[in-house]
C-alpha cells in the first residue's frame, strides 16, 4: 500500500472540492431562472424516480434463492410491508426504514 504525499493529498482534496462544486452549480448554469425547463428534463424528472426504484428492487432481490430455505420469505415479507406502508402513509422514508429494520430482524432472529 502506498501513501500520498502531503501535496498529493492537498491536490486530491482540491479536485474533489472543485468537482463537487461543479456538480452543484451546473444545473443553475445550464437552466437559469426565468427560462423554461427543457421538455426532456421535465420528462426525466417524471420517469427516473420510478426507474431507479425498479432497479433498486431488482438489485435487492437478485440473489434471493427460491429453491432453498427460507425460500425468499424474509424478502417477501419485507417487500409487502414496504409496499403496504407506502400505499397507506405515502411516506417513502418510513416505508423503506421499516422494511429494512423488519428484514434485518427476520434474517438475524427469525429465519436463522
Amino acid at each position: 500500500m502506498t501513501t500520498m504525499t502531503p501535496l498529493q493529498t492537498l491536490l486530491a482534496i482540491l479536485i474533489m472540492a472543485l468537482v463537487t462544486l461543479a456538480t452543484r452549480a451546473l444545473p443553475f448554469i445550464l437552466f437559469p431562472a426565468g427560462r423554461p425547463t427543457p421538455r426532456y428534463v421535465v420528462y426525466l424528472g417524471k420517469v427516473l424516480p420510478f426507474a431507479i426504484t425498479a432497479m433498486l428492487v431488482v438489485y435487492c432481490l437478485k440473489d434471493v434463492r427460491l429453491t432453498a430455505a427460507p425460500f425468499g420469505l424474509p424478502e417477501l415479507i419485507a417487500l409487502v410491508v414496504v409496499a403496504g406502508l407506502f400505499l397507506w402513509r405515502k411516506n417513502s422514508l418510513l416505508a423503506i426504514a421499516a422494511g429494512t429494520v423488519l428484514y434485518m430482524v427476520l434474517v438475524q432472529a427469525v429465519f436463522i
